[in-house]
This record gives C-alpha cells, sequence and structure tokens, in this order.
C-alpha cells in the first residue's frame, strides 16, 4: 500500500530517524505533521522543526510544522487539531520523540530522570490517546513508537536504569493501547534495529565518532517504519517489532547499502541495546 494522500503525526522528527522517516513518507506523497520543539537551531544539532518541513516538500510530501511540547496537554492537543484541521483526518502517530541517558541510577540526575518519564512515557501515551478519536475515522489507522522489546535480562534492566524503564515505559504503553483499541482496528506497534543509528543521539550519548562509523544510517530504519505504517491495519498489531525482521520480511536480504561507513561489513557494526 501507499502512504499518498495519508496523514501522519509524529512527535520530534526536525532530524535524525524521525526525518527519515517522514522523508520516506513525502517520497509516497504522504501530509506529515511535525510536532517538535525546535523552533531555533540548536547549537549542537543539526535541524529545526522549519527546516525539516522544508525538506518534507522537497521529497514530495506537504508539512505542517508545529512548535510544541510533548510534555505539555495542551500542546498536544493543538497539535491533533491542527493536523486533523489541515489534512481532513490523521492516519499514522509516529512516537519519535526520546530522551536518552545511560548514567547508573546514583549519578542520574532527578531532572533527568523526570524528563526521560516525561517525554518517552507520558508522551508517548498522551500524543496516542489524544489522537485515538482521529484514528479511529482512518481507514488503515497505525501507532508506531521506537522503543524495544521488553527484555527482562538483569543485563539490560541493570545497565542504565533511568533509561531502561523510560523506554519500556514507551513500548509498555504501546501494547496496552493496542488491546485496548484492537476492536477499533488501531494497529499499534513498536519498531527497534539490531544496531546502532547514525544519529546525533548516538554521537553524543553512546561513543562519538567512533560508534557512528559502526553503526547503520538512519533509512533503514525509515524503511522499515514504512513496511509497518503502510500495510493493512488489521495484518499486525500488538507486536515489537525489530528492524531488520521487517526489512528481512519484506524480502531484503542485503543490508550493506545501510552502513553509515560505505563497505563496513555486518559483523563489525555495533549491536544496539536492549536486545540480546
Amino acid at each position: 500500500m501507499s502512504l499518498a494522500g495519508k496523514t501522519i503525526l509524529m512527535s520530534g522528527g526536525s532530524r535524525g530517524i524521525g526525518l527519515a522517516i517522514a522523508l520516506r513518507a513525502a517520497a509516497d506523497g504522504a501530509n506529515i505533521a511535525l510536532m517538535a520543539k525546535t523552533d531555533t537551531p540548536h547549537p549542537k544539532l543539526e535541524g529545526t522543526v522549519h527546516s525539516a518541513a522544508e525538506q518534507i516538500r522537497a521529497a514530495g510530501g506537504q508539512a505542517l510544522p508545529i512548535v510544541g511540547d510533548v510534555r505539555n496537554d495542551d500542546d498536544i492537543t493543538e497539535a491533533v487539531m491542527k493536523t486533523a484541521g489541515e489534512f481532513g483526518g490523521i492516519d499514522i502517530v509516529i512516537n519519535n520523540a526520546s530522551v536518552i541517558d545511560l548514567s547508573g541510577s546514583l549519578d542520574l540526575a532527578a531532572k533527568k530522570y523526570d524528563l526521560m518519564q516525561d517525554v518517552n512515557v507520558r508522551g508517548t501515551f498522551m500524543l496516542s490517546r489524544t489522537a485515538v478519536p482521529v484514528l479511529r475515522e482512518s481507514a488503515n489507522p497505525h501507532i508506531l513508537s521506537l522503543s524495544p522489546p521488553l527484555n527482562l535480562s538483569p543485563r539490560w534492566l541493570g545497565a542504565h536504569t533511568g533509561y531502561t524503564m523510560a523506554k519500556y515505559g514507551m513500548t509498555m504503553a504501546t501494547l496496552g493501547l493496542a488491546a485496548e483499541f484492537a476492536d477499533a482496528g488501531i494497529a499499534a506497534n513498536t519498531l527497534w534495529p539490531r544496531t546502532t543509528i547514525a544519529t546525533a543521539a548516538v554521537q553524543f550519548a553512546l561513543g562519538g565518532d567512533r560508534m557512528m562509523k559502526v553503526s547503520r544510517t538512519p533509512e533503514i530504519y525509515a524503511d522499515a517504519a514504512y513496511q509497518v505504517i503502510s500495510a493493512p491495519a488489521a495484518q499486525r498489531t500488538g507486536q515489537t517489532l525489530i528492524v531488520e525482521d521487517v526489512l528481512e520480511e519484506a524480502g531484503v536480504t542485503d543490508f550493506s547499502g545501510y552502513a553509515a561507513v560505505p563497505g563496513t561489513p555486518d559483523e563489525a557494526l555495533f549491536p544496539d541495546i536492549f536486545l540480546d
């Protein structure tokens, strides 16, 4: 199925994985509303919600940049209403906004813990549920959260407890919504990669330039997300999907083109967290 004429409401998306997903959908002619805080350039990170909108339009899509904070309920309500008003409805909600801090429990600042819970967990839940009444009217409604499977191995539970709880909270919210609104035909799934992805978050929070060189490009995430949100909603819901598995299911057998550094063998790529 094509995303032509479909409307996506995404949290974040000014750069990185979210923008890559938006650009992939824009190639079909999708309508994309981005709700993000980046009204002005960040001193260290490229991209604003406005520059992202320009790229979406250049790629063939319609764009609606919305300056807003996913932690603010009024901003969420306004984003849903603006998107539905501009494009006549909402077909897909993508919970992309996320905060990462891999500090151990004794080193994690209380404000950073609260920020991760507010953006990752509460933001996912509130944006999704606010959009549900509009999603009910879509012929093929999807909720997709960029979060990992629930892996209760002590290796991951104890590695960075604050961040682990925040990302697992995104997943639990999504799986709960999948069960709660199954009768409404709303598909809700999560998506997570096997390897690290070359984004600013990886560069600044995980390992700098060295980590970027052993990662895959955001386009692999975008191509997998496209497969999920363009498929019939009745096909699957309540699943914690893996990027590479989704692409293999779609017939992709060679991932070499996604290496951030061309020619890097798959076995040299760095595995992402939460997956054994």
